[in-house]
């Protein structure tokens, strides 16, 4: 919703789109102060027609972001979406959580909308593709595994029980799963 002005003062995702718009302005009594000072001030309406509900939910949040609207409440945090980065420019990879992509060589999935599914996800899929976790630096020549490699959740590069290439190869099942390429670690 825009301003005569073009200013953006509200972004907000329908999926009927006649229905919400329709609500701002049939039954103004019903309405808040601020519901009523937003509908007085609006003067154009652009939309943007996406596939899915995750994907307008996603939009939404950029534009928010983006554009600060005086009358969106939520969303206007700097916090984002959780992304699952795979640090590509290391010669181990790890797989992280975080909020923001960079062009720093990293592999990103995402985004999701619950970073607590996330971590759940990550920690079942450890099961199949034992990724590193801790911050050793990895020589291959370390003395003892960690707790991860007796319990199966590290393959042990620190102590030479893989090497990179291999290591790099479980990584890109990783990436090749969290792609939708399912069906190698199905068959496992």
């Amino acid at each position: 919703m825009k301003t005569a002005e073009g200013a953006i003062i509200y972004v907000g995702k329908a999926i009927n789109l006649r229905a919400r718009v329709r609500s701002y302005f049939q039954q103004q009594a019903l309405h808040t102060t601020k519901t009523r000072r937003l509908v007085s001030n609006i003067a154009d309406l652009d939309w943007i027609i996406v596939e899915t509900e995750l994907e307008a939910l996603v939009l939404e949040n950029e534009l928010i972001k983006r554009h600060q609207p005086r009358y969106n409440i939520r969303l206007k945090d700097d916090k984002t979406y959780p992304y699952i980065k795979i640090h590509w420019a290391e010669d181990y990879p790890k797989v992280t959580i975080v909020r923001r992509m960079a062009r720093d060589g990293g592999r990103y999935f995402g985004p999701y909308t619950s970073a607590y599914n996330v971590r759940l996800t990550l920690e079942a899929l450890r099961h199949i593709f034992p990724y590193l976790t801790c911050n050793r630096d990895i020589t291959g020549k370390d003395e003892r595994a960690c707790l991860y490699f007796h319990i199966g959740r590290c393959n042990g590069p620190c102590i030479g029980a893989v090497n990179r290439d291999e290591y790099r190869a479980m990584v890109q099942g990783l990436a090749d799963f969290l792609s939708g390429n399912t069906e190698p670690a199905l068959t496992t």
